[in-house]
C-alpha cells in the first residue's frame, strides 16, 4: 500500500549559509558601520546582537531576505522579545522544527474531514499518511498544501508505492 511521511525539517546547512551571507552584509553595509553586529547560530537559534532595536529590525530583515533566497520558510521562525540595554541590543530568533501534538492533530483532523479513504497516524515528529491509490494520497498533499492556518511548512517525504 502507497504511504508517506508528513514532517517539518529546517535544513540546517542552508540556515549555516543564510546566517553567513547575513553577517557579510551586515559587515559591508554603511549603517551598521563600527556597531560590532553580528548574527551567531547555536542550534536552532540565532542570536542577533547590535546597539540598538531599530537595527535589530533591519538586521531581521536581512536574516529574512537570506533565509527566504536560501529556501527556508519564514514561518519555522519564531522572534523572541528583545533583550535592550544602555550600548547593546540582542534578540533571539527561534528555528522551530518538528511536528508537535497541537499541530499533528490539526492536521489528523483536516485530513480525516476530507473525507479522502486514507489513514493518517500521528508517530512523533511525523505523521504517516497510507492509502490505497496514490491518487488518493496526493490529494491529501493538495489539500495539505492548501491550507493556510498551519504555523510550520510541511514536507511530504518517504513516498512509496
Amino acid at each position: 500500500m502507497p504511504t508517506f511521511d508528513i514532517v517539518s525539517e529546517l535544513d540546517k546547512h542552508e540556515l549555516t549559509n543564510a546566517i553567513d551571507q547575513a553577517n557579510k552584509e551586515v559587515v559591508t553595509r554603511f549603517d551598521f558601520k563600527g556597531s560590532n553586529s553580528s548574527f551567531e547560530l547555536k542550534d536552532t537559534t540565532v542570536t542577533l546582537k547590535t546597539q540598538s532595536d531599530f537595527q535589530l529590525d533591519q538586521m531581521y530583515d536581512i536574516l529574512v531576505q537570506k533565509a527566504n533566497r536560501r529556501g527556508i520558510d519564514v514561518k519555522c521562525m519564531e522572534r523572541k522579545d528583545p533583550d535592550i540595554q544602555l550600548k547593546t541590543a540582542k534578540q533571539d530568533i527561534e528555528m522551530k522544527e518538528g511536528l508537535d501534538a497541537p499541530l499533528a492533530k490539526k492536521i489528523i483532523k483536516a485530513i480525516k474531514d476530507s473525507k479522502i479513504k486514507v489513514q493518517a497516524a500521528n508517530q512523533g515528529d511525523s505523521i504517516r499518511v497510507t492509502g490505497k491509490k496514490r491518487d488518493d494520497l496526493q490529494e491529501v498533499m493538495q489539500l495539505l498544501r492548501g491550507l493556510d492556518d498551519l504555523e510550520l511548512p510541511l514536507q511530504f517525504n518517504n513516498f512509496r508505492d
